[in-house]
């Protein structure tokens, strides 16, 4: 029998005879009880159901990277004894490295950091059963002279968070490890080093402070600030704050933000973390937090993987090399530790996104559409594809710049649409892409850099953003109002395609203005359908005066339709540096070919408008014979952007009153803006949903053949079930 589930066994019937006794245990028990749950979670564990271990296994460790997450994720890398053999032969008598810049001053990535997960490895070493450097005098040696010179030069880095947050976790997570084996001076300085952290701010940022307080208070068994401490980790678990789990099940950080790959990753893997560390003792987490987390990992974070990727747009600012694989793994692991092992709906939630995401043959089971009305953010998923849009408004922001990162992600959150069908569309491409031509995003066609601004957190003057979801199709609307450019965008969710429009677009410069519909990794040959046959497209092509154009490339169709279009269409070479991203890379060209498809709307446009559609999981002949006129656009101006599909359903995004007359002869007076859907019941009789995405409405009045319809705010009610 694993020894993992042993232990289960034993610790599960050793409280239900404290249960049967009516026995309490002692607070000096408790603290035994959760140094050793942290040992328990920490230590190497040969269970590896949903082969996460194996598929770490097979990733290269990252070191640059200065997310949390990842560096914990690594820190289950199995340990490479030669690297380790070559720590031991490289440290100095000081018990230093000489492979680390101690006088580093980076604020993301820096690099004095590296020592003390040096010494974190070297501990699991040290108490990791049958391995080769179990109770190593060798390695003990080496833990003692890391210590020692940390503790007496007392590193700083300018950026606040690794004084406070990361070297303390990792220094003292090594020492509640080591604590038998430290001497008086040793315990001082850990305390010390720990003391840099002190209760207080707001998410996850709350959750780290008070993680690494708890450590203090094991360390100098202060039973008192172990319960303040786990009281203050627990009151995060709740929703509908200003930061921390939104009621769509997102996550905020900095402001009303959408971080599901940043803060929220953290604050997934720590509560999961402390689930454990608590398990079995008077401080165990309650039903109803696991419930919350288990929903932010069900409702939330299943929705933003595919295939063991995390969605570009969950990724925050953080786009480090291999970050979607490295992400949505570090999901994972969490999600298999909370409850430690003892919830079974934690552990069903658990079953279901390793299954999806892990293993010989990920199969996808989450199918439908959501939209995340409190983040500006839609997913839609099938059976072998995921579309993703994330946006800005006045209410949300879009991103962030800040310690070097995120240099070019200007227009990340500016209808930024990616598709993905294998996963591995966009993986490591930043430095390759066009930051000004991410899929989706209307901009200035230039070749200018893209702007910066430090610190900045980026949003969208505008409130007409969002979307309205009936579960299993959708609509996204976006009013761009935004550096320069104003653009009236929508987005159609349906089975088999994504339809997107766009109108009003115009500018106050003398740019030239365009929208990128594709910009992803070449895989295989890009075609271009002329006439009757496929033609091969290399280098840059340009397609004007047509009145369509489609295209084909990766199992994907794309279809462009409209007077005066112009489609620049490309598949090349291209080299960049992964520093002009993230700038704790050196600097260094990498290169690879990215195929292109890009609108073009000209110099100062006035009023321009587009309309596209995405075809994915098709072939050529598929793309060939699709009917537009599954599509009809019955309005596509400054008054509204409304479409009927061929299965009757009727969407619109009005911005004003609008009259339309439907296919079937049906008429629709809207006078209250917003997104409706009307869904056919027979008989001229409709089923209608709508929203308001300025939120400034709570109920709207509409006629269908002249009868007043009531509606109320679909994510009001939603919300209010919830």
């Amino acid at each position: 029998m694993p020894i993992h589930i042993l232990y289960r066994i034993v610790a599960s019937g050793i409280l239900l005879l404290f249960a049967v006794c009516g026995y309490a245990a002692s607070p000096e028990e408790e603290m035994a009880r959760i140094k050793q749950n942290y040992a328990k979670m920490l230590l190497p564990s040969e269970d590896d159901r949903y082969h996460l271990n194996a598929t770490l296994a097979k990733l290269s460790p990252e070191e640059r990277g200065s997310d949390q997450v990842v560096v914990e994720l690594f820190q289950r890398y199995p340990s490479d004894l030669e690297k380790i053999r070559h720590f031991l032969a490289t440290q100095t008598e000081e018990g230093t490295w000489p492979d680390i810049n101690y006088a580093d001053k980076k604020r993301s990535g820096w690099e004095p950091r590296i020592h003390t997960e040096r010494i974190l490895e070297l501990v699991k070493l040290y108490y990791t059963k049958g391995g080769a450097f179990y109770q190593s005098p060798e390695i003990s040696k080496a833990i003692h002279r890391g210590l020692g010179w940390w503790f007496a030069n007392k590193p700083v880095c300018l950026n606040w968070w690794y004084n406070q947050i990361g070297v303390p976790k990792t220094l003292g997570t090594a020492c509640i490890l080591f604590e038998k084996d430290l001497t008086p001076e040793e315990k001082k300085g850990a305390i010390e080093v720990l003391e840099n952290a002190r209760l207080g701010m707001t998410g996850q940022n709350k959750v780290w402070l008070a993680g690494n307080v708890l450590m203090r208070a094991l360390l100098q068994n202060d039973w008192e600030l172990v319960q303040k401490t786990r009281n203050t980790i627990t009151s995060e678990i709740v929703t509908g704050q200003r930061e921390g789990i939104q009621p769509d099940w997102s996550f905020h950080q900095h402001g009303t933000q959408q971080q599901f790959g940043n803060y929220g990753l953290s604050f997934l893997a720590s509560i999961s973390f402390y689930s454990g560390v608590f398990a079995g003792t008077s401080l165990a987490l309650d039903a109803d937090q696991l419930e919350i987390v288990r929903s932010l990992a069900d409702q939330g974070y299943r929705w933003v993987l595919w295939k063991g990727a995390m969605d570009i747009s969950a990724l925050g600012r953080q786009f480090f090399q291999m970050s979607q694989i490295h992400k949505a793994l570090g999901v994972a692991f969490a999600v298999t530790e909370l409850g430690g092992g003892e919830s079974e709906s934690c552990n069903a939630t658990a079953k279901v996104l390793c299954e999806e995401n892990y293993g010989d043959s990920p199969t996808n089971t989450l199918i439908g559409n959501k939209h995340f009305y409190c983040s500006n953010y839609t997913v839609h998923r099938q059976p072998t594809w995921m579309v993703s849009v994330k946006m800005a408004s006045r209410q949300v922001v879009g991103t962030e710049t800040m310690n070097g990162d995120n240099m070019k992600g200007f227009y990340s959150a500016d209808g930024a649409t990616y598709l993905y069908q294998d996963g591995r569309e966009y993986l490591n491409i930043f430095p390759l892409w066009d930051w000004r031509k991410l899929p989706g995003v209307t901009s200035f066609d230039t070749d200018a850099p893209v702007p910066v601004d430090q610190r900045v957190r980026f949003r969208n003057q505008s409130d007409f953003v969002g979307g309205l979801s009936n579960g299993n199709q959708g609509m996204t609307v976006m009013d761009l109002n935004r550096a320069g450019i104003q653009a009236r965008k929508a987005w159609i969710f349906t089975d088999d395609f994504v339809f997107c429009l766009g109108t009003g677009i115009q500018s106050d410069s003398t740019l030239a203005v365009g929208t990128a519909i594709e910009q992803c990794h070449k895989r295989g040959d890009l075609f271009l359908l002329d006439g009757s046959k496929w033609r091969t497209v290399e280098g840059v092509r340009t397609v004007d005066n047509m009145k369509e154009a489609r295209f084909f490339h990766h199992g994907t169709g794309y279809i462009a339709w409209g007077n005066g279009m112009q489609v620049t269409a490309s598949a090349e070479q291209r080299t960049g540096q992964w520093h002009d991203i993230m700038q704790l890379y050196p600097r260094k060209d990498v290169s690879g070919e990215v195929v292109q498809l890009y609108l073009k709307h000209g110099q100062k446009p006035r009023n321009a408008s587009y309309q596209y559609l995405i075809l994915p999981d098709a072939d050529r002949k598929k793309v060939a014979r699709f009917d537009l006129k599954e599509v009809y656009v019955l309005c596509n101006d400054e008054t509204a952007q409304a479409v009927v599909l061929k299965d009757g359903n009727c969407w619109i995004a009005a911005r004003q009153s609008v009259d339309l007359a439907l296919p079937s002869g049906t008429r629709v007076q809207i006078g209250t803006p917003g997104i409706y859907q009307l869904i056919p019941e027979g008989n001229k009789q409709y089923k209608v949903l709508w929203t308001s995405p300025s939120r400034q409405h709570k109920n709207a009045s509409l006629q269908i053949d002249g009868r007043n319809r009531t509606l109320t705010d679909f994510y009001w009610q939603t919300s209010k079930e919830m």
